[in-house]
């Protein structure tokens, strides 16, 4: 009886443990719609404002996404800049001359 005592508190303890850390994610929700409820809040404006925040949670997530990725973007454009100088150069060396190689 009391190893199933143990049991159920231990049970019941990470329980409340396990629910107590996501609670913390709705309380921007509940503070939302509790302002709503008080305050009857325009629903255009509201979702104006919500559109906004994920707009810059998108955007924020965008320049971390492009400041990764930013080092292999120049490198490639340093390339095609780099080859298509590399094509001018040939094709003004072979300019006088008859062979014509991509020119």
């Amino acid at each position: 009886m009391i190893k199933e005592l143990k049991l159920f508190w231990v049970g019941i303890i990470i329980f409340a443990i396990f629910f107590s850390r996501y609670s913390d994610a709705k309380d921007y929700e509940t503070a939302v719609a509790t302002n709503v409820i008080q305050n009857g809040a325009n629903a255009e404006e509201l979702m104006k404002y919500e559109l906004e925040k994920m707009i810059h949670g998108q955007a924020i997530q965008m320049i971390t996404i492009m400041q990764k990725y930013l080092p292999a973007v120049l490198d490639g454009v340093a390339t095609k800049m780099r080859l298509e100088a590399d094509r001018k150069y040939k094709c003004k060396l072979l300019e006088d001359t008859t062979i014509k190689d991509d020119c």
